[in-house]
């Protein structure tokens, strides 16, 4: 029996093995939640405020860096006013096909049209426009056209 001063203690686990690398599910996750607020205008500090958390986890939470729990998952959905779905909308193809499980080696940023997105104003109210628009069925029109304009567009160009 080993005495309290001879107790053989853990090793510490490196913080930087395979395990904590950013999970590309986590981090597009972290990407809605963090689209979801700035659509609505909240802050870090009030969307923290609201689900009891403090600063610096949401925004470990927005990074990817944090693994959310499915209470969290549900405590955020009713602070962002979404369905929990929302935040697994848009999920690209090949991070739905991987196991969650799976660290990427390395995760990418959000495409540059999205990155700008969430920096610009005007896109900014124009969604916080379109969500403002009760109707479904006219939300969807708007929506296809809006779709139609940019392929317009992108044959044009």
């Amino acid at each position: 029996m080993a005495s309290e001063g001879n107790e053989m203690k853990r090793p510490r686990r490196d913080p930087r093995t395979p395990s904590d690398k950013l999970n590309s599910i986590n981090v597009h996750v972290g990407h809605r939640i963090r689209l979801r607020r700035v659509l609505l205008g909240m802050s870090q500090e009030k969307l923290a405020k609201a689900i009891g958390l403090t600063l610096q986890q949401v925004q470990k939470y927005e990074r990817g860096a944090t693994r959310l729990s499915a209470s969290r998952l549900f405590d955020l959905s009713h602070a962002l006013a979404v369905p929990i779905s929302f935040f697994f909308d848009d999920i690209p193809e090949e991070i739905s096909l991987q196991r969650s499980s799976q660290p990427l080696e390395e995760v990418k940023e959000p495409e540059a049209p999205l990155a700008d997105f969430m920096l610009n104003r005007e896109a900014q109210e124009l969604v916080r426009a379109y969500y403002r628009i009760t109707d479904p069925q006219v939300r969807r029109r708007i929506y296809d056209l809006t779709r139609s304009l940019a392929l317009v567009s992108d044959e044009s160009n």
